[in-house]
Parts: structure tokens; C-alpha cells; sequence
């Protein structure tokens, strides 16, 4: 998620569901039920107040896999909101299969710090080993913010794919994009060019997330939510 808009601040089957100790231990449904029956009714309104952006095209890089797993974190975004979060979810593929998944956790643990990414790291890195992120894939529904890609840099991955690009979702929001903005490929280029990084993919999808979300979210909350 954008470092700028910190203080705003659905399950496709893989075969058996995850194991209790590779799932998001963290509280995912502190929000009351009349936040979330309230995202409900304000749904439709919402997407009709958004504001359209055009997808950008796939990158044509990306495999027929990485449409699957990048799938599957827009539905652990979806699901973050229908629980009262933000619409941010990640997931760790190890040769082909999932091992773990996060939801940005933000609003429930009122820890800015709870991005998908790196809520994911933090929460998997002790339990699965830094030569599961080395073997593995990261998937974000949307493009890394400058602290989660560091620690992304830290965790040892080596290959990252992204879903909606950061300055898309922006626009979304109502924010205008710096003229030269500071994208994952750009940090990962200047530091660790070994990883590889892909994107955007399904971008329409995830920006049907974002505009059914952001402007119930500002018009509830404004920009000063802490």
C-alpha cells in the first residue's frame, strides 16, 4: 500500500484449505458487522463514484501460473474488505504450490506496518525458512510500497508478481502520480537487480477492487483516518 495513505488507513479452492500454521494468524474480523453491512449498501454507489482508469495491458512475460496465483491474492483482497480491512492481499508459491497468504491486516491490528507483503514475511519467514522465499514466488494484488519491497529485499525472494500498479490505484483515489514515479522495478533494479519482478497482470480486475472500495472508504473515513 502507498506509504501516503497510511493514515486511511472470498476463497478460491486449492485443493485442501491451508494448514492452521501457514494461515494469517492475526485477527482478520475485528471490524463490527454494521462497518461491513454498511461496505454492503455502499457497494454499487461506489463503483458508480470511482473514478474509470484504464488497465494497463498484461506483461506479457507473465505465465499462465502467475495468472492463478495472482488471481488468487485479489480474492484475499476482496476478502480484507468484506472483513472491515483494506483491499491488499499476498501470497508465497513454492515450487508451484501456495504456503502461505496474508491480507493486509492494518485496520484489525492498528499496526501501520501490516501490508500483505510484508505481513507475509514477518509472519511465515521464522516458520518456513529463508530457502522457501529464495525457491519461491511472491504475489501481490497490487504493486509493492517502498517498505514492503525492503523487506522483500531482506526476506531473499527472488522473483515478485504484481498485480495492479501502484499509480493506477492512485489515480483511483483521487491522487495525482508524481511525474517520475518510484516504482518496485526501479528500487529492485538499483539494489538487487538478481530479482526479478513482473506486472501489472489482470490489472482490470484488481482495479474493480480498489474502485469498489476507496471511495466508500474516503467518503467514510477522509483522509486523515489513523
Amino acid at each position: 500500500m502507498v506509504a501516503r495513505l497510511g493514515p486511511l488507513l472470498a476463497l478460491l479452492a486449492f485443493g485442501a484449505p491451508l494448514p492452521a500454521t501457514l494461515q494469517d494468524p492475526s485477527p482478520l474480523a475485528s471490524a463490527s458487522a454494521e462497518t461491513a453491512t454498511e461496505h454492503t449498501h455502499h457497494h454499487q454507489q461506489s463503483v458508480l463514484l470511482a473514478r474509470a482508469v484504464t488497465p494497463l495491458a498484461d506483461d506479457p512475460s507473465c505465465t499462465p501460473a502467475d495468472r492463478v496465483f495472482i488471481e488468487r491474492s485479489y480474492q484475499l483482497a476482496r476478502q480484507s474488505v468484506q472483513e472491515g480491512g483494506f483491499p491488499f492481499g499476498a501470497v508465497l508459491v513454492v515450487d508451484g504450490a501456495i504456503v502461505a497468504e496474508y491480507r493486509n491486516s492494518t485496520a484489525s491490528s492498528q499496526d501501520p506496518t501490516r501490508h500483505a507483503e510484508l505481513g507475509l514475511i514477518s509472519t511465515f519467514a521464522p516458520k518456513l525458512g529463508r530457502e522457501a522465499f529464495r525457491r519461491g514466488t511472491l504475489y501481490a494484488s497490487s504493486e509493492p510500497c517502498i517498505m514492503c519491497v525492503g523487506a522483500i529485499l531482506n526476506a531473499g525472494l527472488l522473483r515478485v508478481v504484481y498485480g495492479t500498479t501502484q499509480t493506477q490505484f492512485q489515480r483511483v483515489i483521487g491522487d495525482h502520480p508524481q511525474p517520475s514515479p518510484l516504482t518496485i522495478r526501479e528500487i529492485i533494479g538499483r539494489t538487487n537487480p538478481a530479482i526479478t519482478v513482473k506486472g501489472p497482470l489482470l490489472e482490470k480486475e484488481g482495479l474493480a477492487i480498489h474502485e469498489s472500495f476507496w471511495p466508500w472508504a474516503l467518503r467514510t473515513w477522509g483522509r486523515d483516518r489513523s
